[in-house]
């Protein structure tokens, strides 16, 4: 029973990670909330690929440098390093890729020359070739036939298209299906009993939200008001339940009553989800198995962090730092609001899209108690992956209907006495300021690659997390940071003018010097 749990996990990640690089969610458009254009997503798709590409050729060729190794030899070790859940996703790949791989570096080709020539960056007609490391003497276009000529593409290669429409298969088009909609949807994947809440960690399960004690009784979630002090069962997840023999008063009475419970909700990007990719990961000199031990769980919450995050973290820290979010505060406070917490956010989260994240909300007016919303879409109104970044950014009157239509579902759902928070906008120029002349963790062997061209790199492949401010031309961060204020005064006299039933709303700057850590090799979350 265990072997064939295991193995149905293990199919389980290989089919997430596919759907993951090939869902629309990961990198949706910055206005509205409908999905992109196909055409749209086909080139992120590529592009995700080409970058992917890039990073995985350039670790396996540091590898053999570091340990002196073949290439073959370099491919074994960094598909040991994985975890056993993906290595079978690993080797097949390895199989496929490897000794084309091991011949084109051999042969002193760079990653992006052997990414280009196994067509896993593929431009469209009429657009640049995108590289990360400076080219060939010889020219890229040049090096490529070079390497497609040495390569003399094989079947095999061709015959790996069909394994990301690995979901037409007719046993694993339900499950396909299911991991689209939790993607799309920001529900819980195991969550039995329909009430948004789960036993089960990743998946949007209790790392965003707080855990399901009962998940075969919808009527038993965290965050709803005791029901009959529970006297006899802990239907709100907290654990407190019972009566004291000692006086016959239910404990759930004795410490609550009176407390003013209150959960935690976010509705965020990926600076509130704690999007985050550990520099080990693609740093030779640190890796390990133990580097990629996370992987699996990494993978399945979307390459979020959200049990370390500042806002709704209750985990200790993995990736570094400890963790000291608003829940674990209030929870210290007052321990009724034990995993009262919602996690409602996306990569690439913005006011336009947030209209459709939020319809994921668990929260009764009549059953449960009044919650603290956190609107903290921070970046991605101004931020966008577009060559024209401007003419994509929202606008202070799109920005002001967005956000109306946001607070007046909020009003219809939220118990009265709740409390809503409004945070501006981040000005970003720090990023470029701070990051663009130091090496990125696959230049720092060789000191070959700095964070300016990796963002060159991704603005070439309109992949960018923000064309706006990773960009070294001043004058566009600028107006990116001017974009930005202008929407934050937008939040700010909303926060100031407006009123509603069943909360008060505020607004604050963003705290950007409390919320950045800084590593040795750069920051470790960035907003995308």
């Amino acid at each position: 029973m265990r072997r064939s749990r295991q193995t149905s996990l293990n199919l389980f990640c290989i089919l997430w990670l596919l759907l993951l690089l090939k869902a629309a969610s990961s990198t949706p458009l910055p206005h509205g909330n409908n999905p992109p254009p196909p055409s749209l997503l086909s080139g992120l798709y590529k592009g995700h690929t080409c970058v992917g590409c890039v990073l995985v050729v350039s670790v396996i060729e540091q590898l053999a440098q570091w340990h002196n190794s073949t290439v073959k030899a370099a491919t074994e070790r960094l598909c040991n390093y994985i975890p056993e859940t993906l290595q079978g996703f690993c080797y097949v790949l390895a199989e496929l890729y490897g000794p084309h791989i091991a011949e084109l570096i051999d042969k002193e080709m760079n990653a992006d020359v052997v990414c280009h020539s196994l067509r896993l960056c593929k431009p469209d007609p009429g657009q640049p070739l995108c590289h990360l490391y400076p080219p060939p003497k010889v020219g890229l276009s040049t090096a490529i036939r070079k390497a497609k000529r040495i390569m003399k593409t094989s079947m095999d290669l061709k015959s790996f298209t069909g394994f990301s429409s690995v979901c037409a298969f007719p046993l694993l088009a339900n499950l396909c299906e299911k991991i689209k909609y939790v993607i799309r949807n920001k529900l819980p994947f195991e969550d039995f009993d329909g009430d948004k809440f789960s036993t089960f960690p990743t998946l949007r399960g209790y790392h965003w939200r707080g855990r399901d004690c009962n998940d075969k009784n919808s009527t038993v979630y965290p965050g709803r008001r005791p029901d009959n002090w529970d006297v006899k069962s802990d239907s709100n997840c907290n654990g407190i339940w019972g009566v004291d023999p000692k006086d016959g008063i239910p404990y759930e009475e004795k410490f609550c009553k009176g407390a003013d419970s209150q959960g935690v909700v976010l509705l965020g990007d990926s600076a509130g989800a704690h999007f985050h990719i550990p520099p080990e990961w693609m740093t030779v000199t640190q890796m390990s198995a133990k580097s990629f031990a996370n992987l699996p769980m990494a993978f399945t919450d979307e390459l979020d962090w959200p049990q370390f995050s500042e806002i709704t973290g209750f985990l200790n820290s993995t990736i570094g730092g400890w963790t000291d979010s608003l829940y674990l505060r209030l929870r210290r406070r007052n321990r009724c609001n034990h995993r009262d917490l919602q996690n409602i956010s996306q990569n690439g989260g913005s006011s336009g899209n947030l209209l459709y994240l939020i319809k994921s909300l668990a929260r009764n007016q009549m059953l449960d108690n009044p919650a603290i919303v956190i609107y903290a879409t921070i970046g991605n109104d101004v931020c966008n992956g577009n060559r024209d970044t401007l003419a994509h950014m929202t606008t202070p009157k799109e920005m002001l209907s967005n956000v109306m239509q946001a607070l007046r579902y909020l009003d219809s759902r939220l118990p009265n006495g709740s409390h809503v928070i409004l945070t501006g906008l981040v000005d970003g120029r720090f990023l470029w300021d701070n990051l663009h002349d130091r090496y990125h963790p696959l230049g720092q062997l060789n000191r070959d690659v700095t964070y300016s061209q990796l963002y060159s790199f991704l603005d070439c492949l309109q992949v960018s997390p923000c064309s706006g401010w990773l960009t070294p031309n001043e004058t566009l961060r600028n107006l990116t940071s001017e974009r930005a204020l202008q929407l934050s005064n937008v939040l700010k006299e909303i926060a100031r003018s407006e009123k509603f039933a069943n909360f008060d709303i505020f607004y604050m700057d963003f705290p950007l010097r409390q919320t950045l850590y800084w590593e040795k090799g750069g920051i470790a979350s960035q907003p995308r």
